[in-house]
């Protein structure tokens, strides 16, 4: 699958800092046979993915839509900004997720060792790959006919 990543609250927290296991998570999804990207309501952030060495697992890296999420989705697709459509989404915000289909992480601010949303994000996903759904709360199904002219 391609899977989209958001960047702020769901990689890194307040401080620029890194989530707890991202770095194992993407480990795992690759060696799962998964592509990952990653976007951000604030436009390409190249150089802070590069700064924190999340480059190496990364195929692409965008902005994100922040409204009109399959329009501007297609668009993005049509204009060349990204090559694939996402096939899975991960963000802390509700709105996105459920217009494109895929789990919804709580927010990760700084400091929380202890966080493990990024390997609830691997199961979600691993569940998903494997039956086509999930049975788990953080999880919303991808809308039927999405990206379908």
């Amino acid at each position: 699958m391609n899977i989209f990543f958001d960047m702020d609250y769901t990689l890194i927290g307040l401080t620029g800092t890194l989530r707890p296991l991202v770095i194992e998570t993407f480990e795992q999804l690759i060696d799962d046979g998964h592509t990952l990207y990653i976007w951000s309501g604030l436009g390409n952030r190249s150089s802070e993915v590069e700064k924190l060495g999340l480059s190496e697992y990364i195929a692409g890296v965008s902005s994100k839509p922040i409204d009109d999420f399959e329009e501007l989705v297609k668009k993005k697709f049509n204009e060349g900004e990204i090559d694939v459509y996402p096939d899975f989404v991960v963000d802390d915000h509700e709105e996105i997720v459920s217009a494109l289909g895929g789990g919804l992480i709580k927010a990760f601010f700084a400091g929380d060792n202890y966080d493990r949303e990024m390997e609830h994000m691997y199961n979600i996903i691993s569940i998903y790959d494997e039956t086509g759904s999930s049975d788990d709360h953080a999880f919303r199904p991808r809308p039927l006919g999405l990206y379908k002219d």
